[in-house]
């Protein structure tokens, strides 16, 4: 297409990437959020402040769980995300309506690796953690 039979043609093309390149933005930089509240939380497991790392879970999670019950049913139900030696995000979605998921692939102190898919809510300026399920990790070893 030549320059002189579409004038605006550039502007219009360069405004629908730069809209696109935005929208991608906004999804990564809230995935890259919640990722982060995941990760702390491992981080403050690992240093054994279950005080911490109960601060990082959502309204429904704390209704269902005072403190103590909380460190159990971790403790208990996730070794691997209760005592991790490593954790990084390998993938996730954020939906409408505030809510995300994350993969993370956890390595356990106990020699262990799981995946770890996280969903968390947007509450109050903020992501939560509303649970986890975890599975052994299936993902090829290099």
């Amino acid at each position: 297409m030549r320059a002189d039979r579409a004038p605006g043609a550039g502007a219009a093309f360069l405004a629908i990437v730069l809209a696109a390149a935005v929208a991608s933005a906004q999804p990564a930089g809230a995935l890259g959020e919640a990722g982060q509240i995941a990760l702390r939380q491992l981080d403050a497991f690992r240093h054994d402040d279950f005080d911490a790392a109960y601060g990082y879970a959502s309204t429904d999670i704390r209704q269902m769980f005072d403190r103590e019950a909380f460190e159990r049913m971790v403790r208990g139900g996730y070794p691997e995300i209760a005592r991790s030696v490593s954790g990084v995000v390998t993938d996730g979605r954020v939906e409408p309506g505030r809510h995300a998921w994350l993969t993370l692939t956890i390595q356990g102190a106990n020699g262990r690796t799981v995946q770890a898919v996280y969903e968390l809510v947007w509450e109050n300026g903020q992501w939560r953690i509303n649970g986890v399920v975890t599975r052994p990790d299936t993902s090829p070893k290099t």
